[in-house]
């Protein structure tokens, strides 16, 4: 009776989010969950080079996305929740762009969740990963095809833009960018006004030795 009941509930869950089986509910459950953290970080002057903040391993070549087809699949990623600030790994890149006088951050947050299937484009706004800054707006989306992809489409804005970028006052600039990833590796997304350094790790399993 109760192996019954708890089926019976278990398709009364899966009506009500649209699914056709609870067989979607199970293979959500036991998909992988992935701990993504960003810092979105601003210049504060005219910029020259870029800085090349990616420096644990790959390049930005095998970075961009690429070489892969829709899987035909439709799954969505889950939110799992937002993490606190004592489980954030890039407090030395955030303390690094703060005291360069060069740039300075806007956001840090991290959270937990599964991928979406490639192709989808289906993330999180801003707001719910834990970013409320005045100016800054888009979504983040994690993607598993042949590969895991971090992409993102982010609007910023301030009122007093920085100087040497060819930008009027209130001038909204936007960054529409995914790359393939790779765990324990800092990602940098570029854009001349602002950029986002991205490191995805898995929540099971053990990291590499040197890492």
């Amino acid at each position: 009776m109760k192996i019954a009941l708890f089926r019976q509930m278990l398709c009364v869950a899966a009506a009500a989010l649209g699914l056709t089986s609870t067989s979607s509910l199970a293979q959500d459950a036991n998909a992988p969950t992935y701990n993504i953290e960003l810092i979105v970080f601003r210049a504060t002057g005219a910029l020259g080079g870029a800085e090349n903040w990616a420096t644990e391993g790959g390049t930005n070549d095998d970075a961009v996305a690429g070489g892969e087809s829709s899987s035909g699949s439709s799954q969505i990623g889950r939110f799992v929740g937002v993490l606190p600030p004592s489980q954030f790994q890039l407090n030395d890149i955030e303390n690094k762009l703060r005291s360069s006088g060069a740039y300075a951050p806007v956001a840090h947050i991290a959270w937990t969740q599964t991928a979406s299937a490639w192709g989808t484009r289906a993330g999180f706004p801003l707001a719910k990963l834990g970013a409320d800054v005045p100016g800054l707006a888009g979504n983040v989306f994690l993607e598993r095809g042949q590969y895991l992809h971090l992409g993102m489409s982010i609007s910023f804005s301030e009122p007093t833009p920085p100087a040497g970028i060819g930008a009027s006052a209130s001038t909204t600039f936007v960054m529409n960018q995914s790359r393939r990833i790779r765990f324990y590796e800092r990602n940098y997304y570029d854009h001349p006004a602002f950029g986002v350094i991205a490191l995805v790790t898995p929540t099971q399993g053990k990291r590499p030795p040197g890492r």
